[in-house]
C-alpha cells in the first residue's frame, strides 16, 4: 500500500469529525461573518498612496485618514480596476455623487491596484474622488475586506465626524437600489450627527 492510499482514509476519519456549518432555515438568509471594525467602534487608521484622474499622492503626500478627522468618510473597497462590475459601482459613485455623498464628503475607492493603474483607471471614468493602493491587502485585512483570493471583498465604510464607524456593508451590491438606498441613507445620518 503507498502513503497517499493510507492516507485517504484518515483525512475522511478527521473530515468526519468536523460539523458542518448549520444551514439557513427556508427563507433565511445565510449569515455572514466578517472581521473589521463595528459600528460605533473606532475606524482603524491609516496611510496609503492614491491617485486621482489628474494626480498621484505618495511618500509625504499619501492619504492619511487621520487628516479626515472631522470629515465624513466613505471608505469603499473593491476588488479591482477596470473590472465590470468595479467600473459599473465607481461611475454610479460618480453619477450620484450629490444623492449618495454631498460636497462635504470624502469618498475613497480602495484596491490591490497600483498608483499607475489607478490613475487609468480614474481618468478613463472620470472618477471625481481618490483611489487608494493598497498591494499588500493590509489595510483591507484591518477592515475585514481582504478576500482570501488576495484581492479586495466589495466592502463599504461610512466613518463619521469623530472617526468612529458609522456604518458599514459586508457585502455592498451596487446593482442593487437597497445598497445604494442603505448608503446614502448613512451618509447623511453622519453628516448630520454632531461631533462628540
Amino acid at each position: 500500500m503507498t502513503r497517499r492510499s493510507l492516507l485517504a482514509p484518515v483525512c475522511l476519519a478527521l473530515f468526519a469529525l468536523v460539523p458542518p456549518p448549520p444551514l439557513a432555515a427556508q427563507g433565511e438568509a445565510a449569515i455572514y461573518v466578517s472581521s473589521g471594525p463595528e459600528v460605533g467602534r473606532d475606524a482603524p487608521t491609516f496611510t496609503l498612496d492614491w491617485a486621482s484622474r489628474d494626480t498621484v499622492g505618495t511618500g509625504p503626500d499619501a492619504y492619511g485618514l487621520w487628516k479626515d478627522r472631522g470629515k465624513v468618510v466613505v471608505l469603499a473597497f473593491y476588488p479591482r480596476d477596470f473590472t465590470h462590475t468595479d467600473s459599473l459601482q465607481l461611475s454610479l459613485f460618480r453619477d450620484r455623487y450629490d444623492q449618495l455623498f454631498g460636497p462635504d464628503v470624502v469618498v475613497l475607492g480602495v484596491s490591490v491596484d497600483s498608483v499607475r493603474t489607478h490613475r487609468r483607471f480614474a481618468a478613463q471614468l472620470a472618477l471625481p474622488f481618490r483611489l487608494l493602493s493598497d498591494p499588500g491587502l493590509k489595510v483591507a485585512a484591518r477592515y475585514g475586506s481582504k478576500d482570501s483570493g488576495g484581492i479586495a471583498r466589495r466592502t463599504v465604510y461610512v466613518i463619521g465626524r469623530d472617526g468612529r464607524v458609522a456604518w458599514r456593508d459586508d457585502r455592498f451590491k451596487p446593482t442593487d437600489k437597497r445598497s445604494l438606498d442603505g448608503l446614502a441613507r448613512a451618509v447623511r445620518a453622519a453628516v448630520k450627527r454632531p461631533v462628540r
